[in-house]
Order: C-alpha cells, then sequence, then structure tokens
C-alpha cells in the first residue's frame, strides 16, 4: 500500500518518505480501515521531530486521527461492520500503523461509527483535538448550567472544547488573538469572545462571570494571572498544552482562590475514559453539535509540508486526501 513513513527523527522534508509498504491485516479484535482522510496535529510534528520521545519499531507510519471506511475484520469483530463509516482515534499510538497510508488497523473500539451527517472530513478532525477537549472539560465533573472558559478558542481543541461544552449545556466564553479567530469562536458558537490583546479584556471576561467552573487552557505560563483572577472553589484549571515557558507557580495566589488544577495528555488518559470520550463526541456528532473548522488539504505524497503547516501555525484543520 502507499503510505507516509519515517525511520529516523528529524525535520520533515528530510525522514518522511512516501512509497509502498507492506498492507496490513487485523488481528483478533481488530478492524482495517480504508482511509479517506487523515488528519494532522501538533503531536504528529512533534513526534517526528524529536521534540518529544518517540520508539521508532523500524518505521513509523505517522497520525493519529482519520476517518474512512472498515473494509477487513480479524477474529472476533462483526464482518457486519464491513462498510461502515467509520473516524478513528490514536493509530499510532504504541503501533506502526497510522493514519498517513491508504489503510490502517487498530483496535476495534478506535473505529467509531460516523453519522450519515458527519463528513470523512470532519471525522478525521476529531481525534486527538476533541477527545483532548472532552477530558478537559469533563475529567472533574459535568458543566451543565456551569460557565467555561476556553483559551484559545480558534485551535482545534479551543473549537471542540467550545462545542462540546454548549453541547452540554453551559455558557462559553473564550479568549482569541484577533478578529479572524474570533469569527471562528463565534461561529463555534461561544457566547462571548474577547482578544485577550485588548484593554478591558479581564473585565469583560469577569462581567460574563465572576468566576469560572471549567478553565481550559492552551497556554499556562502566559495566562495563569488572568486564570486565577477568575478561579474560586469550584474552578478547575485544566491544561493540555506546553506553550512558552514553564510557569512558576506563586503559591499564595494559587492557596488563595482554592481552584484545583489538572494537566492532561491524552496518551495518559485511561482507556474507558478515552472510550466514553468517543462515545459523547460521536452523540454530540449525531446532534449536530460538532462542525467543521476551515481545512487545508495536501495529497497523501505531500505529508511532509502538512506536517510543517502544523508546526508553522496553521489556522484551522490539516487534513491529508487518501487516495
Amino acid at each position: 500500500m502507499l503510505a507516509a513513513f519515517f525511520e529516523s527523527q528529524g525535520r520533515a522534508d528530510q525522514v518522511i518518505r512516501v512509497g509502498e509498504v507492506e498492507e496490513p491485516a487485523p488481528g483478533p479484535g481488530e478492524v482495517r480501515v480504508k482511509l479517506r482522510y487523515s488528519g494532522v496535529n501538533p503531536t504528529d510534528w512533534k513526534s517526528r521531530s524529536g521534540a518529544t520521545p518517540a520508539r521508532i519499531d523500524g518505521y513509523q507510519i505517522p497520525h493519529h486521527d482519520g476517518a474512512g471506511d472498515i473494509d477487513r475484520v480479524g477474529e472476533g469483530v462483526d464482518p457486519g461492520l464491513i462498510g461502515q463509516r467509520v473516524w478513528v482515534w490514536l493509530a499510532a499510538a504504541g503501533r506502526r500503523w497510522g493514519t498517513a497510508a491508504e489503510w490502517t488497523v487498530v483496535p476495534r473500539a478506535q473505529a467509531v461509527p460516523l453519522p450519515e451527517g458527519a463528513s470523512y472530513e470532519l471525522g478525521a478532525s476529531l481525534g486527538v483535538p476533541a477527545m483532548t477537549a472532552h477530558r478537559c472539560l469533563f475529567a472533574d465533573g459535568e458543566v451543565q448550567g456551569g460557565t467555561v472558559l476556553v483559551a484559545g478558542g480558534a485551535g482545534a481543541v479551543g473549537h471542540f472544547a467550545i462545542e462540546l461544552a454548549k453541547h452540554h449545556g453551559a455558557r462559553v466564553a473564550t479568549t482569541v488573538s484577533g478578529e479572524e479567530k474570533a469569527e471562528l469562536a463565534r461561529r463555534a458558537g461561544a457566547d462571548l469572545v474577547v482578544n485577550y490583546r485588548a484593554d478591558g479584556a479581564l473585565d469583560q471576561l469577569r462581567a460574563f462571570s465572576p468566576q469560572y467552573d471549567r478553565i481550559v487552557e492552551v497556554n499556562l505560563g502566559a495566562n495563569l494571572g488572568m486564570d486565577l483572577a477568575l478561579a474560586g472553589p469550584n474552578t478547575s484549571i485544566v491544561v493540555y498544552a506546553a506553550s512558552g515557558q514553564d510557569p512558576v507557580l506563586p503559591v499564595r495566589p494559587c492557596m488563595n482562590s482554592n481552584a484545583s488544577m489538572r494537566f492532561v495528555l491524552l496518551y495518559g488518559v485511561p482507556r474507558p475514559a478515552l472510550e466514553e470520550a468517543a462515545a459523547d463526541i460521536t452523540r454530540a456528532l449525531v446532534a449536530g453539535s460538532l462542525s467543521e473548522l476551515p481545512v487545508q488539504r495536501f495529497p497523501l505524497e505531500n505529508c511532509a509540508r502538512a506536517q510543517d503547516a502544523v508546526e508553522a501555525g496553521a489556522v484551522g484543520k490539516v487534513l491529508l486526501e487518501i487516495g
């Protein structure tokens, strides 16, 4: 099959190759997915570049997220699933068969039914960002009737955090850096969109809610002071990205807020929580509560350019078209 792959870590244009590799076959409890799209995330270029540790067993096909159709099943899996439209999560976590290829093989639970009303492009955009957003929102309980602040509401995680929080009945404020991103956050359904660079940003957020139940944080080093100013005993500040400089925690202000702080890395989240996140995301899809971000498409042959686009901070979602 045709796939993008790398055998060592380094720059995308130096280590990513596109060529023929062996076609995977599903083992017991697994399904094979004929892919339509592969979603590219920051974690993909970080694993490939060496920015984060990655074990390579011969070669690695990158990317965790994708969408397509089940075309083979392994022992113990219902053959009636063949032909089902699915979205795929964490395909390359501890496995060779990422989604930057014509086929991937994953455990049955990692190929989730894609409702007919949802496009393959949207399905391939879920995975890492939507499941990260879900964990940030719900690891500390429900948000129905509460208030949520999403830092960076125009990013992929921020986008799905806004939509999932609204789906669950929360009021949502978000921060962005400019008008283009503000429009994306409004389209996602945020009740309040604030340019964090503008004078009076904190006052706008306080007027919306003096204290927030959940703060979904993309850059703790830059935003800790604002987060603590909006936090109280019922607040969970949930951090999902290591952006910029590591903060020094001001212990007394943290104590004064009585807030909780949680850190999220999807690959260490317990399996039952991941599977519940996938199920809840699918329920939101069925309800029509999740939407696509603006998409940049690259052919599979340009996998290196697609990863470079994500590394450069592309607004919206970067997808590989497969076939």
